[in-house]
């Protein structure tokens, strides 16, 4: 009985493992598809967002660990991951993917993050799959933005955010500035948007396949997963 554990840094990417990716998985064959946000699990109100690496590793190692036949992910986002050459608290290879090229960015860090897993760890590390999303789960809403702007109940937004897509080759690299990282540039246009609400409406009506399509980065992601099975 196959079992995945997301490890996760808020409640948007919690609610769309448990509403989204979960049911999908199920008819892949998965016993269990469980997010799980970082942090103490008895203190919800201190869980969440992104924290320092080597506490994260301890977390993934003590899964990997506890449960021989448990799978571990991560699902955070690329924007504001902890970089910093000397930096204690983190993400391995963030710092380094800064200078690479688009496409080798999450797979860098991605690369890194289980190597540093497999240099900790004693059991069976091939059961960590990372994922680093580019640049936050929000760009990956601009694969149909007519379904977006419909599942927000914003259709006049439609064209606005196709021409957000439109300039980029794919939702993943609309850009991780302050000002013009994802979630920022829905806010600009809908200051109402609420993450964990509207982002999950619109990702269960767009689709996985359609990210699929559309996200190179979630793709692989993705068919990592389902080749467990």
């Amino acid at each position: 009985m196959v079992r995945l554990l997301v490890v996760v840094e808020g409640e948007t990417e919690e609610t769309f493992v448990n509403e989204a990716l979960a049911p999908h998985l199920y008819n892949k064959g998965f016993h269990a598809v469980i997010a799980k946000l970082m942090g103490n699990a008895r203190k919800r109100d201190r869980r969440g967002g992104i924290k320092r690496w080597p506490g994260v590793r301890e977390e993934i190692i003590r899964h990997l660990n506890t449960d021989r036949a448990l799978y571990v992910s991560t699902m955070v986002n690329y924007y504001a991951l902890p970089a910093g050459e000397n930096n204690p608290n983190a993400w391995p290879g963030r710092f380094q993917a800064s200078c690479l090229e688009f496409d080798n960015k999450a797979q860098h860090i991605e690369a890194e993050l289980q190597q540093d897993i497999v240099a900790q760890s004693t059991t069976n590390t091939e059961r960590f799959i990372p994922y680093i999303i580019m640049h936050e789960f929000e760009g990956l809403l601009f694969s149909n933005c007519k379904q977006f702007a419909r599942s927000i109940v914003r259709e006049d937004l439609a064209t606005k955010f196709q021409n957000i897509r439109d300039r980029y080759s794919s939702p993943e690299e609309i850009n991780d500035s302050p000002e013009t990282h994802p979630s920022q540039r829905i806010k600009t246009l809908m200051p109402e948007y609420q993450k964990p609400l509207h982002g999950n409406l619109a990702a269960i009506d767009i689709g996985l396949e359609t990210f699929r399509t559309e996200c190179p980065g979630f793709r692989r992601w993705l068919e990592k997963i389902e080749s467990i099975i």
